[in-house]
């Protein structure tokens, strides 16, 4: 690893790891100086390994992004009031940091908790020990460790058994400091029969340059039905890696969707575990990139036990001179007996300098299941663009539609209406000219 950036880093956690919540708990300073250990020997990823092959992370290692223990810089509530969803529970993170003024908890049901980290760390450190602790034994990446050393805050919540949220729940995380780093870690653990809907937004106020390094882990037990919704809406200057990983016990339900439309360079891992029995998951997601926007997407399906179900269908739309990356993984074990995988990945291309690299991949290693998969990359089909305009649409507006169709259909999958209302809104501003035609 570049020496320079290494003590960067080292020098910036030393400058604030007083102020970090939790700093007076030992388990919590011995789990940080361990994350940074690690960091220290495997830095970032560079091109040389596989799983980052398409995807440099240079600039970050030169953007210089310092930490902040605190938030320093007020953001009023008007300020925000365009990126809350309506009828959301609501937590308020700015630079990395909850606000509680910002934020709206109302009553909630008996059995669920919601919570900052940096709370907890302060009120109640032994609800997260074993959970932290746990969760950094070994690291993915040395965005994980970094994660790890310099958490700071982020969501907690709790679903008791049979515990049921029948409000969303909108994790509004705002960016507005430039040249800062923010590393959240977000928790939800639901009990058995327990159900939730979760909406992780990332946002930012003017145009800051920045770097968002969020981990989200899930934990699901028998019979739980979670939906985790991530909208990546980054200033075009920033960058964003995030980890969301999920362990599904026997008979539960995950849905994911991820919609990446912002950051210069944004990276999102979805790994899902099947570990209990007949547990299923679906994921969807949508990226969209523009000038020379790079967007990455890698998400592994673990397959360890008998009849598990899984879904997946990405859809990529690139202009410009941007630039995806999508690998999906799904592993059937030897023992997941009649599992059920299916895998897709579509994409769009707008213009010649626009590129993208797929990559679906199936490991199979039991004898009995039924597993597919597949992975497309085109452009606009001139046949439909004659149509269009042989029924008075102009060309751009033709091409806009077709795109808009193209794009939508992820949209039109969400079930929160929200919040698809809101995807749908920002789908149009992207494509204005469909708009037109639309209206």
């Amino acid at each position: 690893m570049n020496m320079a950036v290494s003590n960067l880093y080292l020098n910036e956690f030393s400058r604030v790891k007083t102020a970090l919540p939790g700093q007076r708990l030992p388990w919590l300073t011995n789990m940080r100086e361990e994350a940074l250990a690690s960091f220290r020997t495997t830095g970032f990823p560079t091109l040389r390994d596989e799983d980052w092959k398409y995807t440099s992370v240079a600039r970050i290692e030169q953007g210089h992004f310092s930490l902040r223990a605190a938030t320093t810089q007020p953001v009023t509530a008007r300020q925000i009031e365009t990126l809350v969803l309506p009828d959301m529970q609501l937590l308020v993170f700015v630079d990395g940091h909850h606000i509680p003024t910002l934020s709206r908890i109302d009553a909630l049901p008996a059995g669920v908790t919601v919570a900052s980290i940096a709370d907890l760390l302060e009120r109640e450190p032994e609800t997260l020990q074993s959970l932290l602790t746990r969760q950094s034994r070994g690291y993915s990446s040395g965005f994980a460790a970094l994660n790890v050393a310099c958490m700071a805050d982020g969501a907690y919540i709790h679903l008791a058994e049979g515990a049921v949220l029948e409000t969303s729940i909108h994790l509004l995380f705002v960016a507005c400091t430039d040249n800062l780093a923010s590393h959240c870690r977000n928790q939800l653990i639901a009990g058995a029969n327990s159900r939730a809907c979760i909406v992780e937004h990332h946002a930012m106020l003017g145009a800051a340059s920045y770097f968002t390094n969020v981990v989200t882990s899930i934990a699901a037990g028998s019979s739980a039905r979670i939906e985790h919704h991530k909208l990546q809406q980054e200033s075009p200057k920033a960058f964003h890696i995030a980890a969301v990983n999920a362990d599904l016990n026997e008979g539960s339900h995950f849905l994911s969707s991820s919609f990446a439309l912002g950051g210069a360079l944004s990276r999102t891992d979805i790994n899902v575990t099947l570990s209990g029995e007949g547990a299923e998951c679906s994921l969807d997601g949508l990226y969209m990139g523009d000038g020379r926007q790079h967007m990455d997407h890698h998400t592994c399906i673990d397959h360890s036990k008998p009849r598990g179900t899984s879904r997946e269908l990405y859809k990529g739309v690139l202009a410009g001179a941007s630039r995806a990356v999508f690998n999906g993984k799904v592993i059937v074990h030897p023992d997941a007996q009649h599992s059920d995988a299916f895998q897709t990945n579509h994409n769009l291309l707008l213009s010649e300098q626009a590129e993208v690299d797929t990559k679906p991949q199936l490991e199979i290693w039991a004898d009995d299941v039924k597993c597919s998969h597949g992975a497309t990359v085109g452009q606009l089909d001139d046949n439909q663009v004659f149509y269009l305009r042989s029924r008075g649409v102009d060309d751009s507006a033709a091409r806009a539609l077709l795109t808009h169709a193209f794009a939508a259909e992820m949209v039109d999958r969400v079930g929160l209406a929200s919040l698809r209302s809101r995807l749908d809104r920002l789908l149009r501003e992207r494509l204005p000219q469909s708009s037109e035609v639309l209206s």
